[in-house]
């Protein structure tokens, strides 16, 4: 079954070019990391190597996958992890510091306490339960030996990378394709998206949705840029007339009560766009401003209730 993690928010405007055969793009679709992947390139090999790529990724950083690292680390408190994993939990680490605490890979006991890993129980918790499960939150309760490549969370914690795995998947085949030599694709793996190069020599064309009426809010052109979004208005559940989304305030334990239904960001990186749109969701108006500026990137776009 496949869990989508993160609403697809983007409809990519890339199509093949009857006018002229030399200028055709190559459209592959996988499934991944929980959602849904899409290739599209000039060139033919490019779907094949970035796909090999993202799956290694996510042999990695899965926390459903029992053989991957982040699996790992959360049944056993403790584990010697690879380069890359060690990478990306430094990375969010960085950005759980810089966010004050809006970023936090370590909500994965709140998903389940809310039943958001588990779609159809959805549930209100009891303060009492909330407090509790807060012991389990926090990126100071996670030491990193660096030298050793040695991780150690606090037992009953779960890492949960949902929030920046799928950027970081993408700049990972994104590298990947230039080794090759490849210098034009687009990569989309739910939403999260990098434009490589060129489109025979324009800019990408990425849509972004309205979450209002379903069609395209906004149209951004986009080259060696990633931009990704975070919206509200897909996985959630109401009760007593309130509306739970699955993007949570981690410092109090509880889905954000914000009049934001989605915001899109750009940046140079997408594991950078990912995790910021996450972050700036959380995060009021003037520290969301700070932020992104301090990272250098940009809102793209924030839509309203």
């Amino acid at each position: 079954m496949i869990q989508l993690t993160k609403e697809i928010i983007f409809v990519f405007l890339s199509f093949t070019l009857l006018s002229c055969q030399s200028q055709k793009l190559y459209h592959q679709s996988y499934v991944g990391l929980g959602t849904y992947i899409e290739i599209t390139s000039p060139y033919k090999e490019a779907g094949k190597i970035a796909f090999e790529e993202i799956k290694k990724i996510e042999s990695l950083l899965s926390k459903y996958d029992p053989s991957s690292e982040i699996y790992l680390l959360n049944q056993n408190a403790k584990a010697k992890l690879s380069p890359q994993t060690l990478y990306v939990i430094k990375k969010a680490k960085e950005f759980w510091e810089k966010s004050e605490g809006a970023f936090d890979i370590t909500v994965g006991v709140l998903l389940e306490l809310w039943g958001f890993d588990k779609h159809s129980r959805y549930r209100v918790p009891t303060d009492e339960e909330i407090r509790q499960a807060l012991d389990y939150v926090g990126l100071d309760k996670v030491k990193i030996d660096e030298e050793n490549r040695i991780v150690e969370i606090k037992k009953g914690m779960i890492l949960d990378l949902g929030g920046i795995a799928k950027g970081y998947a993408v700049d990972c085949a994104v590298s990947k394709l230039k080794e090759k030599g490849i210098n034009s694709a687009l990569i989309n793996i739910g939403g999260d998206i990098y434009c490589l190069g060129k489109k025979f020599g324009k800019p990408w064309r990425v849509g972004i949705k309205d979450p209002k009426t379903k069609g395209i809010r906004k149209i951004v052109e986009l080259e060696d840029k990633a931009i990704a979004t975070s919206g509200s208005y897909e996985n959630y559940f109401s009760k007593d007339n309130f509306i739970y989304t699955h993007i949570f305030d981690p410092k109090k334990g509880r889905p954000v009560d914000s009049k934001i239904i989605s915001i899109t960001i750009v940046a140079d990186d997408c594991l950078t766009a990912d995790a910021l749109a996450t972050a700036t969701f959380v995060l009021e108006n003037e520290k969301r401003k700070t932020l992104v500026e301090k990272l250098s990137a940009k809102i793209e776009d924030i839509c309203l209730r």
